[in-house]
């Protein structure tokens, strides 16, 4: 990541913004997942780096922004102060611009390895999932559904756009790098939307009963905004059942699939049940 990073220099205040942004601690869950996938598919994962510090890239700016005080209002991320509190609001809103922006650099100059039309395919896939049609669309209509029910297939979409087209794009663009067509296409996209779908329900359940020493932010936000969640609309005890049903089914596709090759997919959807932050 760092060496993606190297030729930025000025203004400094962008350059330590992004940085900042960037290596504050996180799961680094999609660049893993985008490798994971690489490597299942017996393909070489170097092929998938420039694309997996892309993604990461964008995640870490979708949080500068989310945190803002018009969005979530968030002091602390990760247990570090956030962006806008550490260098300032105006300077947080750029810093997030920059660091979206550069990663389609990263994607558009760093993938030379790659044929033309993978990397156009890979450019558009990341723009849908990123931006209006994906996750800027589901924080939209999470922002519209504030102080307001929203029923379960509204939720949904909230949650498969906001959370989960991000988290299913390290698996598109493997996909699109290996060449990989037909059932285990099908197979582990299917898992991509399952493990998107639960880590959102995740957030749900940690936003009730999550610890801040271990989430690093403010717990219960989302009832203090009277957002719709899983929790709100269904009862933990329902969003825990769903979420065990849909980590349950990704398991079990996973191994019908790829027998033994696919334990660490196995282990990243119990990972997601059962973290702790």
């Amino acid at each position: 990541m760092r060496d993606y990073l190297k030729e930025l220099i000025y203004p400094k205040v962008i350059v330590e913004g992004m940085k900042y942004s960037i290596f504050n601690g996180g799961k680094r869950l999609r660049p893993v997942l985008l490798l994971m996938v690489l490597e299942l598919l017996e393909e070489d994962t170097n092929l998938g780096l420039p694309s997996a510090v892309a993604i990461e890239m964008i995640h870490a700016y979708s949080l500068v922004h989310d945190d803002l005080p018009a969005l979530d209002d968030d002091e602390y991320r990760r247990g570090k102060l956030t962006t806008h509190k550490k260098f300032g609001e105006a300077e947080a809103i750029l810093v997030g611009d920059a660091l979206l922006t550069y990663a389609f650099l990263v994607l558009s100059s760093k993938n030379n390895q790659l044929t033309s039309e993978k990397i156009v395919e890979i450019i558009k896939k990341t723009s849908i999932a990123s931006g209006s049609c994906g996750m800027i669309g589901g924080q939209m209509v999470d922002i519209e559904y504030e102080n307001k029910k929203a029923d379960l297939p509204t939720l949904q979409y909230i949650h498969t756009h906001k959370t989960g087209m991000l988290l299913k794009l390290p698996v598109e663009i493997a996909l699109i790098i290996s060449g990989t067509v037909g059932k285990k296409q099908d197979v582990l996209l299917e898992y991509a939307d399952l493990i998107g779908l639960a880590f959102q329900i995740k957030d749900d359940i940690l936003d009730v009963e999550g610890e801040f020493e271990k989430l690093g932010k403010k717990i219960g936000s989302d009832q203090i905004s009277d957002k719709s969640t899983y929790v709100s609309l269904l009862g933990l005890e329902q969003s825990k059942k769903i979420l065990n049903e849909k980590i349950k089914k990704a398991n079990e596709i996973i191994k019908k699939e790829f027998g033994e090759k696919g334990k660490y997919l196995i282990k990243l959807a119990d990972f997601i049940r059962e973290r702790e932050k």
